[in-house]
């Protein structure tokens, strides 16, 4: 029994090369999206997904908000980053907030095979000529931040990023359909979480750590 994946990105060539190279391995069971919230609805609708292939850029996905938001919600899920940015600063920042590995779209289709099995092996998978420089980046920062944002629940994560783009309690409230004690009782257990005695400074690190160039 195949193993059964999701490919989302935005560019329809992109995907097909991208079942192409992942076929071998996975057979058929593999689903497509071109969103962020089309990708959520997927995992919402196949909780048997074992891993998923996002693309940083496509629409709704903000930098690597759509990373900690689907492993907030979907913990079983591994998600590897597909991008076109190579940087290893990119890469260890992907992966300190929980990529399993990390494919660059100049990655060609038989080494993408490779990293699949790799993958669903239990191991991590970035580019060999990558891992080194990645390796030495040390951002103790950053990788605290991480530490921290993953011991908010999916709903304190929600309401966090709401925070970020500005939202005032009762905006948050309304938009998630709750009371607006509701959401002060979530923005101070996310502010307590993360150490922080107000909002603003929560929401500009949020923004800071998980934005992409």
């Amino acid at each position: 029994m195949h193993a059964k994946a999701i490919v989302a990105d935005d560019h329809p060539l992109f995907r097909s090369a991208m079942k192409q190279a992942i076929q071998g391995v996975l057979g058929n069971n593999i689903l497509e999206s071109a969103s962020y919230q089309q990708t959520f609805d997927l995992l919402k609708q196949h909780q048997d997904v074992e891993l998923l292939f996002l693309d940083v850029n496509m629409p709704g996905n903000d930098g690597l908000t759509g990373l900690t938001m689907i492993r907030s919600h979907f913990p079983d899920v591994l998600v590897a980053i597909v991008s076109g940015d190579e940087s290893p600063a990119m890469v260890r920042k992907a992966m300190d907030f929980g990529a399993c590995g990390y494919i660059p779209k100049s990655t060609p289709l038989p080494v993408i095979s490779d990293a699949v099995q790799q993958l669903l092996d239990g191991e991590q998978w970035l580019p060999s000529e990558l891992f080194e420089q990645v390796q030495k980046i040390e951002d103790s920062q950053e990788q605290a931040f991480a530490a921290k944002l993953a011991q908010l629940t999916p709903h304190q994560l929600k309401v966090l990023q709401l925070m970020a783009d500005g939202l005032l309690n009762k905006q948050i409230a309304y938009e998630l359909g709750v009371s607006e004690s509701t959401i002060k009782q979530h923005v101070s257990a996310v502010l307590h979480k993360l150490g922080f005695n107000n909002r603003t400074q929560a929401g500009v690190l949020f923004k800071q750590m998980l934005q992409v160039e």
